[in-house]
Formats: structure tokens, sequence, C-alpha cells
């Protein structure tokens, strides 16, 4: 007869087993992750602004923080940028490998990315977990209700799953994704600017300088108006034509019918023409869409309801960037689009651009260009853009780009919480210095000013300065006055495209945009699909009435073109240091 196997003694023996192996099990798992970390801090992350045991530390905490989540996969989507190409194809493996959670980052077109961000808002449907989504789209969240705001999160239930480092103060951007609420709606991932770019070979030679000052009477220089860009566009077109053999160009546009035209104008051109109103991060009441907002709600963009979209300085804007684009550059700028035409500068035919986006700085960087020297340093330097005459001192002076985290209502929590933590592994301390390196879009207070960033700033044109700079501050995004960027923004494309052919005047096409936005803003009004601060449109009344209030809408003035004025780089880049200072 053959004995129980199963006696007291053996079941204890056989648990006693099985929680070694589990034991053993969980600790095979511990080393597989911190082995991951210790392997991605070594190859991988440095430099960093943390010390390695730091960012161990911070990439335990991680590890920890995803047991619930481990085996979870999860979808992200972005924009195509160098930064968010790192994020997909480095980041996102490391993050797997670290914590358990297999992410697949995707990178789409930024129409893309706004589409399905828009078709999840209306239908409730999840289709990515998380969003990197434009700044821009801060009204649109804030108003919808249809974000869970990061700020509600980290008091909610994210609270165990958000970083003790995470060092929310340290993001240069954060008050760009604040809504008047007070509440932050989405975390920053990455930033740029968009500036003035000039060669700065050409304006150090002594002939062309010569040349300059006898022509208009004052110095080859960085442009602070426009009126000084328009001159060195002509001097560069008409008057020198060709330097070293090659035609060159004073200027460097686009003009194609597409829908990144309309970015070339909401990116901000009017702000830097001087189109709305006193304010940072944006004009208040007016901002530079030429939308007023009184009490949180829009109230019109016609000049006939307060607004400045068809008032005298963004028909100026307009009409001076058609007359450049003609004029002073390349014949086939007008047929190009955005992606197009950011390529030319590099050719080395190119000597200034008014509207140049430092996102093409690591692009512009590279061995063997013509605008490289042999050394590696750049022959190109970017600083402030200049300003029209409408813009007054306490005005934003252009637009910077913020692509920030965005999470949707509609994502099923866990997803939502699992997301969370990729976003801010994509934003930790460990990584961001070296994703900034990368992809030269910095996000960190801490990153900018570290010892690395000023031993690459010399081969960056300026970009170092320009961050380091209280300059900085006079760029900023779309603001909270547009209520609904998507819809909003597919008119400006379309009604500035009448303006580069020729079908229309920019007077004419600007009354069709602003007449265009306040049928929106008034159906929008009528739908009441808004939680809070909805559009309540103006009765229309006589321009007259608007333009000789104070602010915007502005008067016309008498003279568009005040006299030129320049500014030695140099002397640009001591103003900032000594800005820093004191």
């Amino acid at each position: 007869m053959l004995k129980n196997k199963n006696t007291p003694q053996t079941l204890l023996l056989s648990a006693a087993v099985g929680l070694l192996s589990l034991g053993l099990s969980l600790q095979a798992s511990a080393d597989q992750y911190s082995d991951a970390a210790e392997k991605w801090v070594d190859n991988e992350f440095q430099p960093s602004t943390l010390t390695k045991e730091q960012q161990l530390k911070e990439m335990a905490w991680f590890t920890e923080a995803a047991k619930p989540f481990r085996g979870m996969e999860i979808n992200v989507v972005s924009e195509t940028l160098a930064t968010h190409e790192y994020e997909s194809n480095t980041l996102a493996k490391a993050f797997t490998e670290i914590t358990g959670i297999k992410v697949t980052h995707n990178l789409i077109q930024e129409g893309d990315v706004i589409e399905k961000l828009q078709t999840q808002m209306q239908s409730g449907r999840n289709i990515y977990d998380a969003y990197v989504n434009d700044s821009d789209l801060i009204g649109t969240h804030f108003r919808y209700g249809k974000v869970v705001p990061i700020s509600d999160m980290i008091k909610g239930d994210a609270k165990d799953v958000t970083s003790p480092t995470l060092d929310l103060d340290d993001f240069i951007g954060l008050e760009f994704t604040t809504a008047p609420d007070g509440k932050v709606y989405q975390l920053p991932d990455q930033q740029f600017a968009n500036l003035y770019w000039f060669r700065a070979d050409w304006f150090e030679r002594d002939d062309l300088k010569k040349k300059f000052k006898d022509i208009y009477g004052y110095e080859l220089g960085v442009p602070v108006n426009w009126s000084a860009y328009e001159d060195i566009a002509e001097f560069f077109s008409d008057k020198v034509k060709t330097i070293d053999g090659k035609r060159v160009y004073g200027h460097m546009d686009y003009g194609k019918k597409d829908p990144s035209l309309g970015w070339r104008f909401t990116d901000a051109w009017f702000s830097m023409a001087g189109e709305g109103d006193k304010g940072l991060p944006n004009g208040l009441p007016v901002d530079e869409w030429g939308i007023r907002v009184e009490d949180c709600h829009p109230v019109g963009s016609s000049v006939t309801r307060g607004g400045a979209v068809n008032g005298p300085a963004a028909v100026y804007a307009t009409r001076k960037y058609k007359e450049w684009l003609e004029k002073y550059a390349p014949p086939e700028a007008q047929g190009m689009t955005f992606s197009e035409a950011g390529p030319v500068p590099a050719q080395g035919n190119v000597a200034q651009q008014i509207f140049w986006y430092t996102a093409f700085t690591s692009s512009m960087t590279k061995d063997g260009l013509p605008v490289v020297n042999e050394d590696g340093t750049p022959k190109w330097r970017m600083a402030p853009s200049p300003h029209g005459p409408y813009w007054e001192k306490g005005m934003k002076l252009g637009y910077q780009d913020v692509g920030s985290w965005t999470f949707m209502k509609s994502t099923p929590e866990k997803r939502r919480l699992a997301a969370w933590l990729y976003a801010q592994f994509t934003t930790a301390k460990t990584v961001s210095l070296k994703k900034t390196l990368v992809g030269l879009t910095p996000i960190r207070e801490s990153d900018i000013n570290s010892e690395a960033m000023t031993e690459a700033a010399p081969k960056l044109g300026g970009l170092v300065e320009f961050y380091r700079s209280p300059a900085r501050v006079q760029w900023s995004p779309t603001g909270t006055n547009v209520p609904d960027y998507p819809k909003l923004a597919q008119l400006w494309w379309q009604y500035i495209s009448q303006v580069t052919s020729g079908e229309k005047t920019p007077q004419q096409a600007l009354d069709g945009l602003a007449e265009a936005q306040d049928n929106i803003m008034m159906r929008l009004e009528r739908a009441k699909v808004m939680e809070t601060c909805g559009p309540k449109l103006n009765e229309p009344r006589d321009a007259s009435y608007w333009l000789n209030q104070p602010g915007a809408p502005k008067p016309k003035l008498e003279n568009e073109k005040p006299k030129g004025e320049t500014v030695p780089y140099k002397e640009l880049l001591k103003s900032w240091e000594e800005a820093e200072k004191s």
C-alpha cells in the first residue's frame, strides 16, 4: 500500500520551496529592472544634472511605482520632431525595460495629432492613452472639460504615481499650460521659439558693412524693427546680389496654399507687428489672434466687435509678408510649404530670416554644410525677432511652441496613470538634459543652466544664450483667448492663401477671416458646448468706436516705416548678460 505523499511535512516543504522560488523570481525580477536602469544610466542618460546615484534612485522609483501596471501595453502619440523621435526610438524602449510597461510611442504629423485628439474629445472613444499636444490648445482644454488637468491628477488619482523628483517649478513653460482657473492642464515636453536668423559672417564683413552704411545711413546689424529688416532684405537681394559668385537673397519665407501657411500667421506674426494688447504671456484683452476677451469670455475678433484680426496692424503685417516674399525671397519660396522652406537657409544663399524656428538648430549645425565652419561652429546666429511699428514695450514679441503631455478623461484610469508614468519618465531629470542635447528643445531651467549646455553653446548659434536671457519671456504660445484652436486655426491658411494668390487684398482677406472666426464663436455660443468661459459675442458697432479706444484694435499709423534701427550682436549678448546679473 502506497503512503500518502501529502503529509504535513511534505506540504510544508513544498510550500517552503514555492516561497523560495517566488522569492528568487521576485529577486530576479527586481535585479532585471535595476540592471536595466544601471545600463541605461551608464550608456545613454549622460550627461545629466543629477549624479549617477540620484539618477539610479529616480529610476528605482519608476520601477517601484510601475508594479501595478507591469505587463500592460499603452499607446501614446506626438508629432514628428527630432525630440519625439528620440523619445519613440530610445526613451520608450528604456521605459519598458526599467518598468515592465510596454509603451508604443507613435509619430504622426501635427495636423493628424489634433485630428485624433478632436475625435477622442467628440466621441469619448479612447484612441491614445496620452498625447503630446501643443499648449496652443490650452484655451480649448480648459473650456471643454475633456482633459484631466495635471494639477488635479497629482492631488487625486495619480498621487501615488507622481514622482517626488518631478519638480514642476523647474519647467520653464508651465505658465503656458496653466489656465485662468489656476490649474496646470498639460506637462511641457519640448519647447522651441520662433526667432530671427542671420548670417553673422556676412554681417561682420567690412566691405558689406561700409556699403550698407553708405546706402542706408546706419550700421548693418541685428534689426530691432521691421524697417531695418526690410532695408537689410533689400540690401542683400538688390544691392549685393551675389557673394562668392553665388546669388544671395535677403529674406526667406514660404507661400503655398497649405495648412502650414496658417501656422505662419498664428505662430504669431501679428504679435510681432504689434497688433494686440500689452500683457505676457499673451495680450489682454486682445491677443495676437485678434480675439478680444472680457471676463474670460471671447467677445469677438472683428474690429466692429472690439477685435483686431482685420485692423490696421494686422493688415500691415499681412501686406509686408506678401511684399517681402515676392521682392526679396528666392522665387521658388512662393510655392513652398513650411517643411520645404525649412532647409533652404542651410544651403548658404540666404542672409536673414525673420520667422525661423529654433527646432531647425540641430539640422543647421551639421558638419559640411555651407553655413557651418570647419571647426563645427555655425556661420549664422539667432537673435530676438524685430518688431513692427505698432508694437509697444510690454507686448509679446514672438511665438514659442510648447508640446505638452495631455491626458483625456475618456482614457480608462489605469491606462491614463500608466501613461502618466511614461510622461514623467520622458521629462525626468535623469533623461531631460540628454534629450535636450539631442533635440535642442529645452524644458527645464536646470538643464539650460547646466555646464553641458555651456559647453555646447558655441555650436548652437545663440540658442543657449537666448534661453538663459530675460528676453525669452516675450515669446509665448497661443494663449487662452482662443476658445477652440482646431476649429479656428483651420480658417487661417484658407484666407491667407487668398492674399498670396492675389485673389484678394490683405484687407479683404482679413475681413473674411474675422467674420469666419466670429461665426464659429457665435455657433459655439449658441450650442453651449463649453463647460466654462464660452464665447459671448459683442454686438457689432462702428469700427471707429473701437479704433478710438485705448489699446487694440489700433488706428492706422501715419508712418508705418520709421527709421531702421539695428544693434551689434555682441552688444545684444552683453545686455542679456547684464540683465541676468541684475
